[in-house]
């Protein structure tokens, strides 16, 4: 398991984690680090009408291990048992979170990161049911915005992300919002 000082020391220096296919460790910092600006957060039209639907139930923290289990169950991942050990120890002790999208009872989607100072660092998400990642993400930005986070880190920039308005800015600029946020006192819940 990697030591939770040694995860929260490499956020706080604008570095994460992530397996390798031979199950080994290595830490990466972006030359073009992605990021979703808050104040600019799209919710894509098919998942907005989910959202005012309110076609799913939206929870945080209630199922972090079944949500980082989802993430990792991929053909190609990056978190292997020593990330998912890692981060649930992170989660135990209040950094790391979970927020979900339920539908009928059963966890339809949602994704995972880590809460420090004014910064959350978004780790992975998934779904089982169309839109239910998209709202955990909506979901997790308006908790962001409620408590006055200022940095929604997506590590890369993916074509997924775009659609919500993700940019990616130079790392320089990265480590200017991380340290901005990483001054201020917030708490994720």
């Amino acid at each position: 398991m990697i030591p939770p000082e040694l995860l929260l020391q490499g956020y706080q220096l604008g570095i994460f984690p992530m397996a390798m296919e031979d199950d080994s460790i290595e830490w990466f910092s972006p030359e073009r680090r992605g990021i979703i600006p808050l104040e600019t957060f799209h919710l894509p039209h098919a998942a907005r009408r989910a959202w005012a639907r309110k076609s799913f139930e939206v929870r945080i923290d209630s199922a972090f291990s079944e949500v980082i289990q989802a993430c990792a169950r991929r053909d190609e991942t990056w978190i292997n048992e020593e990330i998912v050990a890692s981060y649930e120890h992170l989660h135990a002790i209040g950094h790391a979170h979970s927020v979900e999208a339920w539908q009928k009872g059963k966890l339809a989607g949602g994704l995972y990161g880590v809460a420090i100072g004014g910064g959350f660092f978004g780790e992975s998400m998934f779904h089982r049911v169309t839109d239910a990642s998209k709202i955990a993400l909506a979901a997790l930005v308006e908790q962001l915005k409620r408590q006055r986070f200022v940095l929604l880190d997506t590590q890369w920039l993916t074509p997924h992300l775009l659609q919500f308005g993700a940019v990616e800015i130079s790392r320089a600029e990265y480590l200017e919002l991380l340290e901005r946020a990483l001054n201020l006192k917030r708490s994720f819940l």
